[in-house]
């Protein structure tokens, strides 16, 4: 099986996961210049916003890039048609079954990898021609689903004869010589990149993630079928104990509202939506992209000859 730098055409394999109000165009750049697959991505916005971001990326490096298309968003088809237009290379999805999508972007020569959290998805999603399949555990931050990386990667490598990219849980070498060694193309990573220097979310952010340790993130949202990992804070709080009564969305949704953005923007990380995964308490310094890719690479081979080293060694 081809590696995913084969696939994409960039020099690791290696994917910027799609960051709802995080990945602009400059960002994006920023992560196929350092040697990964950068990815814009939309969230909430317009096609016009996305336009301008495309066209951003555009100035700002001749990697290849791509787009992250979130598929609960109002202006799905609006984003899809924009993906066209620009002469996009690559599109990952999330939130949803990108299936009505598919036949144009394959007739652009689009790459269309969809990202899922359990193998029965992607075994239907292989059916539409995608050509890959990123399998992302609960590890990972913001929209999660139940599996862990270690149990879905495997699963779903097993489910699809396409080529799978591992997510969730990757911050260091040793975890990306595990991804590779589930049978792994390549792998996404997203809450190791919130500490770099060229991630443009608020130094709040940045430093709230610093601080993280193993156990500071929770998944909020399990009761009404939207589970979102992010950083204990008032707001998580808040949220957890309103679940537990029994609160309706309309109380959920009003004590979220706007919450990313003003974690991002603003940097209020009490009662803002910090996203993070669970790798954050890993994480202690920023640092250029550059250099996050350069030391997953190199020591992700270095951890995986060693590891073979080791089983050789026990025979």
């Amino acid at each position: 099986m081809k590696k995913l730098n084969e696939i994409l055409g960039t020099k690791y394999p290696f994917i910027q996961g799609g960051m709802a109000n995080i990945a602009t165009g400059e960002f994006a750049a920023a992560c196929s210049n350092a040697g990964a697959l950068g990815m814009i991505a939309t969230g909430g916005w317009d096609g016009d916003r996305l336009r301008k971001e495309i066209r951003r990326a555009k100035e700002l490096t001749d990697k290849p890039f791509g787009v992250n298309l979130m598929l609960m968003s109002p202006y799905a088809d609006d984003i899809a048609q924009v993906i066209l237009e620009e002469d996009v290379k690559v599109v990952t999805t999330g939130a949803g079954n990108p299936g009505k999508y598919i036949p144009a972007w394959k007739e652009k020569g689009i790459k269309v990898i969809p990202v899922v959290a359990a193998a029965v998805l992607a075994k239907r999603l292989e059916r539409y021609g995608v050509d890959a399949i990123i399998a992302e555990g609960t590890e990972s931050g913001g929209h999660v689903g139940e599996m862990t990386t270690m149990a879905l990667v495997p699963q779903v490598i097993d489910a699809v004869s396409v080529p799978v990219v591992a997510a969730g849980g990757i911050a260091d070498g040793r975890q990306a010589a595990a991804a590779f060694a589930l049978g792994a193309c390549g792998i996404q990573v997203g809450t190791c990149l919130l500490a770099s220097v060229e991630c443009p979310i608020h130094d709040n952010y940045k430093q709230a993630i610093l601080k993280a340790k193993d156990t500071d993130t929770v998944v909020t949202g399990r009761s009404i079928g939207g589970p979102v990992r992010i950083l204990k804070n008032k707001m998580a709080r808040e949220y957890l104990a309103l679940e537990k009564r029994g609160a309706t969305l309309e109380e959920l949704e009003q004590l979220t509202l706007g919450g990313l953005r003003r974690a991002v923007l603003e940097g209020d990380v009490e009662t803002g939506s910090v996203m993070s995964g669970q790798v954050a308490g890993m994480l202690h310094e920023i640092k250029p992209v550059a250099e996050i890719f350069r030391e997953l690479y190199e020591s992700g081979i270095a951890r995986a000859k060693a590891t073979a080293a080791e089983w050789s060694d026990a025979e």
